[in-house]
C-alpha cells in the first residue's frame, strides 16, 4: 500500500504524538521541509531522530507564512514502529504528496540538548504531567522510568508505604543513567538517576536540576570488577596501553574508574588515551572476553557471579578496591520542580533513603522475597530468577550525599573538559529533603 493511500488506517497515517519541552531549533530552510499550514496542527514524529514538523502557533489563524522553525524533541519512552520512521507522512491537506524531509545538523550532545530545552520561550501551555497545577496544590504522582527485572529504590519505598500518598507513575524503563537524568530534565519524568560525573556534566552544561539523593554504589558485597582471562598477559595497569576494555556505555561510571585506576597507578592522559574503551552490553561483556574480542571487561552483579563460577577468568581490579565502599550516583529533580513541590519533594526523598535503609538492615532472603512480590505484581512480564543473586544495597549512608561523592571524580572530570575551574561539590546536591541526613547530624 503506498504512502499516500487516503485508505490506511488512522493509527499508520497519523504517528504518536508527545507532548513535552523542545530540546533545540533549526532553521526550516537549511534543515528540513514543513507540514503546509491549515493542515492537523499537533506535531508528528518524523524521524528517530524526533524532529517535529509544525506551524507555529504565533502564525496560526493568520496571513502570515509557516512556521520558520522545526523543534528537535528528547526521543519518546517508547518504540516508534518503522514505518514512522522511515517514510514521509500523509497529512488531511495533501494525503498523496508531503516532501521528505532532509536533516543535517550536526547531532547535539545531551547537555547541550537540554540547555536548549530549557531556554527556549514560547513553547509551554497548560501546566503538565508532573507540574503542580495551582499554588499550593503539589504533585502527588511523580513521573519515572524502571529497570527490566530490577526493583528501584523508589519502587521499593513505595512498596513498603514510605511515600504517604504519593504516587509512582511507570512510564517505561531507561536506556541508561545520561538518558533518564536527560529524560527527568527535560520534563519527560519527574526524577532520573545516573553516575555522579554525568550529573555534573549536566548541571556544568546549565540544566536547572539537583541531585537529592544517592541511589547506586559499591561495597564489598556489591561492586564492579574488571576481569581478563586466566591466561592473559595483561598482570598490571601499564599492560592494557593499547589493549580494549569492554565498558556498558562511554562517558559514565566505568570509564571514569578505568580512567582514575590508570591515573593512580602512573599512566600519563596520552597513555590512557591509547588504552581503548569498548561499548558492550553487559550480558556480552563476558564472552567477549572468553573469545579474545577484546582484552578486559567490567563485569558486577549477576552477570559476574555467573562468570566467576564458570571459571576462567582473572579479577584485574574493581571499584571498591579503588575507594571502599562507595556512592556512585544520585537521583535528580528539576529545580523547579522542588521548588514548586518541596513536600513532595522531601516525602519522596526520604522515602526513598528510608528503602535503602530498610534494604540494608533487613535479612537479605527477606528483601529478595520482596523484590520478588513487587515484580510479579506488577504485570510487566518480567524474570525474577537473577533476584537469588541479589546481595546489598551498595549504597552507604541511607542515600545521605557527600562532598567526596563528586570531588572523588574530579581528576577525570578535568581531565574530560567536563569542568574548567576546581569542582564545587555544594552546587549539586541538596541533603535538605533528606530526613535521615537531618538526623545522622543530630
Amino acid at each position: 500500500m503506498t504512502v499516500g493511500s487516503r485508505s490506511m488506517n488512522a493509527r499508520r497515517r497519523y504517528p504518536p504524538v508527545i507532548s513535552g519541552p523542545v530540546v533545540a531549533v533549526v532553521h526550516k530552510a537549511q534543515h528540513c521541509v514543513f507540514v503546509s499550514p491549515g493542515c492537523r496542527k499537533r506535531p508528528r514524529i518524523s524521524s528517530r531522530f524526533g524532529l517535529f514538523r509544525s506551524v507555529s502557533g504565533s502564525y496560526r489563524g493568520t496571513s502570515q507564512p509557516p512556521s520558520e522553525w522545526a523543534f528537535i524533541v528528547p526521543k519518546p519512552l517508547h518504540r516508534i514502529p518503522s514505518p514512522y520512521v522511515s517514510r514521509p507522512y500523509p497529512t488531511p491537506c495533501n494525503p498523496s504528496k508531503v516532501a521528505p524531509m532532509k536533516l543535517h545538523l550536526p547531532l547535539l550532545s545531551v547537555a547541550a540538548a537540554v540547555v536548549l530545552a530549557l531556554t527556549v520561550s514560547g513553547c509551554g501551555g497548560a501546566a503538565e504531567a508532573g507540574q503542580a497545577s495551582q499554588t499550593g496544590n503539589e504533585v502527588k504522582e511523580l513521573r519515572y522510568q524502571g529497570s527490566a527485572n530490577n526493583v528501584t529504590f523508589p519502587e521499593l519505598a513505595a512498596d513498603l508505604g514510605y511515600l504517604g500518598d504519593l504516587k509512582l507513575n511507570w512510564v517505561g524503563n531507561t536506556t541508561s543513567g545520561p538518558q533518564d537524568i536527560q529524560s527527568a530534565a527535560t520534563n519527560q519524568t519527574d526524577f532520573g538517576g545516573a553516575f555522579s560525573g554525568a550529573v555534573v556534566k549536566l548541571i556544568e552544561a546549565g540544566a536547572p536540576v539537583k541531585a537529592v539523593t544517592n541511589y547506586y554504589g559499591s561495597d564489598e558485597k556489591t561492586f564492579s570488577g574488571y576481569y581478563v582471562k586466566a591466561d592473559s598477559t595483561i598482570k598490571e595497569p601499564r599492560d592494557l596501553i593499547g589493549k580494549k576494555i569492554a565498558v556498558n556505555t562511554l562517558g559514565a561510571h566505568h570509564e571514569a574508574v578505568i580512567n582514575t585506576w590508570l591515573t593512580k597507578n602512573g599512566l600519563s592522559q596520552d597513555e590512557i588515551k591509547q588504552v581503548q574503551l569498548v561499548p558492550l552490553a553487559p550480558n556480552d561483556t563476558e564472552e567477549a572476553i572468553r573469545r579474545g574480542q577484546v582484552d578486559a571487561g567490567t563485569l558486577g552483579g549477576v552477570l559476574q557471579d555467573r562468570a566467576i563460577e564458570a571459571g576462567g577468568l582473572r579479577s584485574l581490579f574493581s571499584d571498591v578496591e579503588l575507594f571502599g565502599t562507595f556512592a556512585g550516583g544520585q537521583i535528580v529533580l528539576r529545580n523547579e520542580f522542588i521548588e514548586k513541590n518541596p513536600n513532595t519533594t522531601r516525602t519522596f526523598t526520604t522515602g526513598v533513603a528510608k528503602a535503602i535503609k530498610w534494604a540494608a538492615e533487613t535479612p537479605r532472603d527477606e528483601v529478595i522475597a520482596r523484590f520478588t512480590k513487587i515484580i510479579e505484581s506488577r504485570g510487566r512480564n518480567e524474570s525474577t530468577a537473577n533476584l537469588k543473586f541479589w546481595k546489598s544495597p551498595g549504597v552507604p549512608d541511607a542515600g545521605v550525599i557527600q562532598d567526596k561523592d563528586f570531588t572523588r571524580w574530579e581528576a577525570w572530570l578535568s581531565s574530560a573538559g567536563i569542568v574548567k575551574d576546581k569542582l564545587t561539590p555544594s552546587k549539586y546536591y541538596t541533603n535538605e529533603f533528606n530526613e535521615l541526613a537531618a538526623a545522622k547530624k543530630g
